[in-house]
């Protein structure tokens, strides 16, 4: 089956706008649980994107680096972010630190941001996936937003692997995938850093009787 690459960038950047979409439905969200479903939903289309990648340029490895973020992204760390959520009895974000209607305004200041900086760098491009760019580092700010205006540690962790995400993009968009060794390594830190996030919360909760990040400050008295 052959496509036209035209006709196969228009379906990458579909992709991608879809990864964004999910990005700001994630700051539109409240419940814990439905932003853990929205984050492996991100994850799917990023999956999806990597593998259109992966079948218009013939780079074979990025099929695994998208089975990959299947398994990892969309299966495990979705079931240890909700077991925490379970396990803590925390369902709601009922604080932020910055309201909602306020957030969806900063989001898409930072996406309008994103595609002024990558807009000289896409111009000199001509890599099917370069429109994806902006994308990817429109999710990355994204992702660092999502960490401040949170506070719940649950919805932080959330950012920063919708940062990871945003950053994977942007090696597929940027250079077609990085090499297998680099993906494999990066997958099994995010495996692991999402294992010591469920332990980070347990002990926050234990001490604080609340994920709220915000009572970290009461160490420093």
């Amino acid at each position: 089956m052959v496509i036209h690459p035209d006709l196969g960038s228009q379906l990458v950047n579909l992709c991608s706008a879809l990864l964004l979409l999910t990005c700001f439905a994630i700051i539109a969200q409240r419940r814990l649980s439905a932003c853990v479903d929205l984050f492996a939903l991100q994850s799917v289309f990023l999956a999806v994107t990597a593998a259109l990648v992966a079948f218009l340029t013939g780079a074979h490895h990025i099929y695994i680096a998208a089975a990959l973020t299947v398994v990892i992204k969309v299966i495990i760390l979705p079931r240890i972010l909700k077991a925490v959520i379970e396990r803590l009895n925390v369902k709601r974000e009922l604080v932020l630190n910055i309201n909602i209607p306020s957030s969806l305004l900063i989001c898409g200041a930072l996406v309008i941001l994103a595609f002024y900086i990558t807009q000289p760098i896409i111009s000199l491009g001509f890599l099917l996936t370069q429109d994806s760019l902006a994308i990817a580092l429109s999710i990355v700010l994204i992702g660092f937003f999502i960490m401040i205006a949170r506070k719940k540690a649950v919805t932080q962790v959330i950012g920063f692997l919708v940062i990871e995400n945003g950053l994977f993009l942007g090696a597929t968009a940027a250079a077609y995938g990085m090499p297998l060794i680099v993906e494999l390594g990066v997958f099994f830190d995010i495996l692991v850093a999402g294992l010591i996030i469920g332990v980070y919360t347990h002990r926050l909760q234990d001490t604080f009787d609340s994920v709220d990040t915000s009572k970290l400050t009461g160490l420093k008295e």
